[in-house]
């Protein structure tokens, strides 16, 4: 049986875009919300929208944070600021400090006013390293200070958060949503939609999960279904 409501925070990339599907299947009702916070690829935007189209999401809520970048320079929001990870520090200049945090409180602000108790996010902390907002104590963390300051039973679901990415593409193959993954997603840092510049660390990521995935997908669907309830 499924559930009633879920908000997925969607990007439109790879991960918010499996998140999205595997939603979809999960609950009768799903919303969505994206957040414009300034980042440098402003087609993220319409990316979002066509996909939420696409996959038949009819509450999609886009929110302008666009002040943030303000606040601080990254790589993400600035086109002056190369791709480079930094070398002193262990966060990389795709990092957006607070980004996370900001998404999560106001998702929760929404799913309070249309009375949606599951937030789905989808962080991974796996293939990806330097960014604290996207591992699992964070987001547990947040789930028990939201529930407190907003004397509410919300329950933010990270789904993907121990999946590699050749699991990630399973995860959308086993929903027969693989080729919109790979055509449609804007998961690539210099801005090309589908199979990305293959050059910049998110392509690189995505791809070299996407041809091992090819590869031997009866492992990956095999390892997937151990890590979660399809």
């Amino acid at each position: 049986m499924k559930k009633k409501k879920s908000l997925v925070i969607f990007s439109g990339g790879q991960d918010s875009t499996t998140c999205l599907i595997y939603a979809k299947n999960k609950y009768e009702k799903v919303y969505a919300i994206t957040f414009n916070y300034g980042q440098r690829h402003g087609q993220e935007i319409n990316v979002a929208v066509n996909l939420t189209k696409i996959i038949g999401i009819k509450k999609h809520k886009i929110i302008d944070i666009s002040n943030l970048n303000k606040l601080f320079l990254s790589s993400l929001t600035n086109k002056n600021i190369f791709f480079e990870e930094k070398k002193s520090l262990n966060t990389n200049k795709t990092f957006v400090p607070g980004r996370n945090i900001l998404f999560l409180v106001l998702s929760s602000i929404y799913a309070y006013n249309n009375n949606i108790q599951d937030i789905i996010i989808g962080v991974n902390q796996v293939d990806f390293s330097g960014y604290p907002d996207c591992r699992s104590n964070f987001i547990k963390s947040m789930n028990k200070t939201i529930k407190l300051g907003m004397n509410s039973s919300f329950s933010l679901k990270m789904p993907l958060i121990n999946l590699n990415k050749s699991e990630i593409w399973a995860l959308s193959d086993f929903y027969n949503q693989s080729s919109l993954i790979f055509s449609s997603t804007l998961t690539c840092y210099n801005g090309i939609i589908g199979k990305g510049c293959f050059q910049c660390k998110a392509c690189k990521i995505r791809n070299l999960g996407y041809k091992n995935w090819k590869l031997n997908k009866n492992l990956f669907m095999k390892s997937l279904k151990l890590k979660i309830k399809l």
